[in-house]
C-alpha cells in the first residue's frame, strides 16, 4: 500500500484540518459520516469536538456499531482530544449515556486539564517522533488515568500520560493538527501503511 486511504470522522471538531495533515503525509483524505464511507477507508482520524456530542451524533448516523466493529478487526484509528476519550475502554466521569467506540485498554479523565478558558499550549516529547518536541494544544483537554499491560505510553505532561498507542491505535490528549506540524500524522499514516502491507501477505 503506497497510498493509504485516510478518513476523518465529519460528525464535529477540526475536520478540515485533519484533512489537510493527512494530504500533506501522503494519505488520500476523506471526510467520513456514512457506514459506506466508513467501509472505504484503510485508516480513521477521530477528530476533537466535545465527546458526548460525538457519541450521540455517532448513533444518529448509524456509525457507532460499523465503527465499533472496524476497530475490533483492528482498523488503524487515530484520536485527538475527545477522539482520545472515544478510543477508551472506560471513562472515569462519563456523562448520561455517553458511550465510546473503545479499542484502547485505558481509563480516561474528560476536561482532566480544565475548561476553555484555561487551554494552553506546550512542548511534549512523543516517542516514535523524531526531531524536536512536538508543540501540544490543549483544549479543555483529557489525560489518561491508567492504562493496561498492552498499552505503550508514548508522552506524559506535568506526570500525566497525553499520548498511547495500543496496536494500531493511537491516541494523543492535545490537537498536532493545529499547529502546522505533520509528524505525528505521518506517524499514524506509516501505521496504516504498515497495517495494509501485512494484511496483504
Amino acid at each position: 500500500m503506497t497510498t493509504p486511504v485516510v478518513g476523518v470522522l465529519a460528525l464535529q471538531g477540526d475536520v478540515r484540518e485533519h484533512l489537510v495533515a493527512l494530504a500533506a503525509s501522503d494519505a488520500v483524505a476523506r471526510p467520513v459520516r456514512r457506514p459506506e464511507e466508513l467501509a472505504e477507508i484503510d485508516g480513521l482520524v477521530i477528530p476533537g469536538g466535545e465527546s458526548t456530542t460525538i457519541s450521540k451524533l455517532a448513533h444518529l448516523f448509524g456509525l457507532m456499531e460499523p465503527l465499533r466493529a472496524r476497530v475490533r478487526d483492528g482498523l488503524p484509528v487515530y484520536g485527538t482530544c475527545a477522539g482520545l476519550i472515544m478510543l477508551a475502554d472506560k471513562i472515569l466521569d462519563p456523562r448520561s449515556g455517553q458511550e465510546t467506540i473503545g479499542g484502547i485498554d485505558m481509563i480516561v479523565r474528560r476536561n482532566a486539564f480544565g475548561r476553555q478558558n484555561e487551554s494552553f499550549e506546550a512542548a511534549v516529547d512523543v516517542r516514535g517522533v523524531e526531531g524536536e518536541p512536538v508543540e501540544g494544544v490543549f483544549i479543555r483537554a483529557p489525560w489518561v488515568e491508567s492504562v493496561g499491560a498492552e498499552v505503550e505510553v508514548l508522552a506524559e505532561y506535568e506526570g500525566h500520560i497525553v499520548a498511547v498507542r495500543q496496536g494500531d491505535a493511537l491516541a494523543t490528549s492535545f490537537h498536532p493538527e493545529l499547529t502546522g506540524d505533520h509528524r505525528i500524522h505521518a506517524l499514524f499514516v506509516d501505521m496504516v501503511r504498515a497495517r495494509g502491507a501485512s494484511g496483504s501477505l
